[in-house]
């Protein structure tokens, strides 16, 4: 299987381990959902690396409330705990690939550091 589905309950426990996780976030009546669904499938199978998980916004509706979803596809992505990325929309297949590419070369060291010193944590 290419991408795992997240519930409340296994939701933490994925994003805060070591390593990327990407959640994406989506319902089965979102169109752009539904384009972007393959993008993503294909993204995970060329990334074993790497977590791909999802969120049925409908059946986790107490999930989506919990982390902010106001639309969907939300895409969040997450490096050793860290929430990097988190932005509501579809992106293309080369969008998604640059997105991997720029969290794979992040130095984590110096985010952590840029958190301990207040920095909003977040890089995008």
């Amino acid at each position: 299987m290419a991408t795992t589905e997240l519930s409340i309950e296994t939701f933490e426990p994925t994003v805060s381990g070591e390593g990327t996780v990407l959640v994406d976030f989506w319902a089965s009546w979102c169109g752009p959902c539904m384009s972007f669904g393959p993008i993503y499938e294909a993204a995970a199978t060329k990334n074993p690396e790497i977590t791909f998980a999802k969120v049925d916004t409908e059946e986790n509706q107490e999930l989506a409330q919990m982390v902010g979803i106001m639309s969907i596809p939300t895409l969040m992505v997450f490096r050793d705990g860290i929430l990097l990325y988190r932005e509501a929309g579809a992106l293309p297949a080369a969008a998604l690939d640059d997105l991997l590419s720029q969290v794979a070369a992040l130095d984590m060291d110096q985010i952590r550091a840029e958190i301990a010193a207040g920095a909003d944590g977040e890089v995008s």
